[in-house]
This record gives structure tokens, C-alpha cells and sequence, in this order.
């Protein structure tokens, strides 16, 4: 006799074999380069962090990575959805901190142009250029456990 657990333990587990597969599901990726400075200094080791955005449930993480020695970055990942991924990169940073706790914590939009569609590997790459980290950006948030 099944029991609600059981039910739901079988549901479940369909629902996670099933998750990726559904048909009107894509494949959906997106690469980002770009040049991180701190005035004239190029910022090594900076945390970046790839994200397709969501509404309803949590954010996807696509992929993670650090700027080189210097200051170059190039990060791509893919998600598979069912409209649009909504890609932002995320750069944590500590230009002009002046011992303040945490890193700053900078959201980067990518545009829909952007996106590749049924492919994980992006056609197109957003190029942010060279990017002076003194700046603050409108919305700029700290972070401390990225």
C-alpha cells in the first residue's frame, strides 16, 4: 500500500529526472571579458560570479571566476530555461575601500543580445572593456559572504 510519503518520495524523483527535460525548455548561455582597474592598478583576484536571475525561485549560479593578474576576465555559463535567462554578472571588490567591512558588490545586467539559444557555447561575448573600479555604481551594495 503506498503510503502520501511514498507518493511523494515517486513525484519527487520524477520531477528531478524530468526537470531538464521538459519541451519547451532550452539550453541558454552567455559570456562576459572585460578589464577590472583600480585607477592604473589591475585588480588580481577579483571574485566574479555568472547568474541567470529568477523571479520565483532562487537565482542560478552559471559560473564563477576570478580576474587574472592583469585585471582581464572572461566568464561564460549556461542555464536551461523556458523563456529568457535573465544573466547579470556580479563583481565583488574592494577598490577604494578604505577598511570598510565586506567587498563591494557590483550587479552588471547583460542585455538579451547576449544570450545565445540552444547552445552552452555562447556565440556572442559582452565586452565591458576596461573598467576603473573607483567608481560607484547607482545601487552598488556590500557583501560579505559571497
Amino acid at each position: 500500500m503506498f503510503t502520501t510519503v511514498t507518493i511523494f518520495l515517486l513525484l519527487s524523483a520524477w520531477n528531478v529526472e524530468c526537470a531538464n527535460t521538459f519541451p519547451l525548455d532550452e539550453v541558454q548561455s552567455v559570456a562576459v571579458r572585460g578589464t577590472l582597474l583600480c585607477g592604473k592598478v589591475p585588480m588580481v583576484d577579483v571574485h566574479l560570479k555568472l547568474y541567470d536571475v529568477d523571479r520565483i525561485d532562487p537565482d542560478d549560479l552559471m559560473a564563477t571566476g576570478f580576474t587574472d593578474e592583469n585585471g582581464d576576465f572572461y566568464i561564460e555559463g549556461h542555464e536551461i530555461e523556458m523563456t529568457n535567462i535573465d544573466p547579470v554578472l556580479k563583481i565583488y571588490h574592494k577598490c577604494n575601500d578604505e577598511g570598510l567591512p565586506c567587498d563591494r558588490k557590483w550587479k552588471i545586467g547583460i542585455p538579451d543580445k547576449y544570450i545565445t539559444h540552444n547552445n552552452r557555447t555562447p556565440q556572442f561575448i559582452m565586452d565591458l572593456g576596461v573598467m576603473n573600479a573607483e567608481v560607484e555604481i547607482d545601487g552598488e551594495t556590500r557583501d560579505c559572504f559571497h
